[in-house]
């Protein structure tokens, strides 16, 4: 039986390989010279999770959102946070209608949080109250309005945007909310032949178009296969070193004890377990290993810790540290 049941996995593995193989070539068509980006979004939708994209302005970063949409199948919306937007503006109201015949209700219009994939663009520059609305959505996949609970679409995935540069009039998320995404993804410039590819393809006449590969289906039927894929124990063993020498009460490493003010919770090693997977998936194998969980451990940690004032004060960084703790399982 067991045979059987691997002999199968196998087979939805790979034409699940071979799918995302054509998704992830259709998207960089249009997103030119971001290829880890693409991966690790990718990772994060498969594993069912939500990302936090960290760069500049002009980075293609909304039209990433729009071509994922787009290849994948779904429907997506984007929001621009602002100071003044409320939890209302995002979720939804209730509001008073009245029929022909004078009976008055209320109906509950949705917000563009009904989406399969929702963009946040700056999430940071809304308010705490309405931060807080869209977390709480995210988490529990449901909003509450006027005691009437209301589910979001299936698949739900949000891909929020922060600008590292400008923060003033911004309302940093705390750390908790943090957590809520499964990866932080960083958005660097491109480098110089990228740069000049971008430059004569998005200045011609024509531009080039995406297209559909995956369904909503299809897309939910994958994120259920990452979970069904096998996980060495070696593996497991590498991520729970990772994250609990992460932690500066639990780890053995003196350098950690002395500079991280506080290390990643659970959800840390689940964001492992899951996005190794996937990027197993993505690469048409049917297991992850070491390999992948060292090449997503900074997207994984780098969100999920705090330095020190005084390692601050001494020029070490977040990367430095994870260098470090990767080192240690290498």
């Amino acid at each position: 039986m067991t045979d059987k049941i691997s002999a199968a996995l196998e087979k939805k593995a790979l034409a699940a390989g071979d799918k995302l193989a054509k998704a992830k070539s259709s998207i960089q068509n249009i997103i030119l010279g971001q290829d880890e980006v693409v991966d690790l979004s990718l990772a994060a939708i498969l594993s069912g999770g939500h990302a936090l994209l960290v760069g500049v302005p002009g980075l293609a970063k909304t039209l990433l959102v729009e071509t994922l949409g787009t290849v994948l199948g779904m429907e997506n919306n984007r929001v621009q946070f602002t100071p003044d937007l409320m939890p209302s503006d995002i979720i939804g109201s209730e509001v008073l209608e009245e029929t022909a015949k004078g009976k008055r209700s209320f109906k509950f219009i949705q917000g563009p949080l009904f989406s399969q994939l929702l963009m946040a663009d700056e999430i940071n520059r809304a308010s705490p109250r309405t931060q807080s609305a869209l977390l709480q959505a995210m988490q529990e996949r449901t909003v509450t309005v006027a005691g009437q609970h209301y589910e979001l679409p299936k698949p739900f995935h949000v891909l929020a945007t922060q600008n590292p540069i400008e923060q003033e009039g911004t309302y940093p998320l705390p750390e908790a909310q943090l957590d809520r995404f499964l990866v932080q993804i960083d958005v660097d410039f491109p480098d110089l032949e990228t740069e000049k590819q971008i430059l004569i393809a998005t200045t011609g006449s024509k531009d080039a178009k995406a297209t559909k590969v995956l369904t909503p289906k299809a897309l939910i039927d994958m994120q259920a296969l990452v979970r069904e894929m096998p996980i060495g124990e070696s593996v497991v063993d590498a991520i729970l070193k990772l994250v609990r020498n992460a932690r500066p009460d639990q780890t053995a490493m003196d350098s950690i004890k002395e500079q991280v003010a506080w290390g990643p919770g659970p959800r840390a090693g689940q964001a492992l377990m899951l996005t190794s997977r996937a990027r197993a998936l993505m690469d048409g194998r049917l297991s992850p290993s070491i390999d992948d969980v060292l090449a997503l451990a900074g997207p994984v940690l780098q969100h999920r810790m705090a330095l020190t004032f005084a390692a601050r004060a001494d020029g070490v960084t977040i990367e430095d540290t994870i260098a470090r703790l990767k080192d240690a399982i290498a």
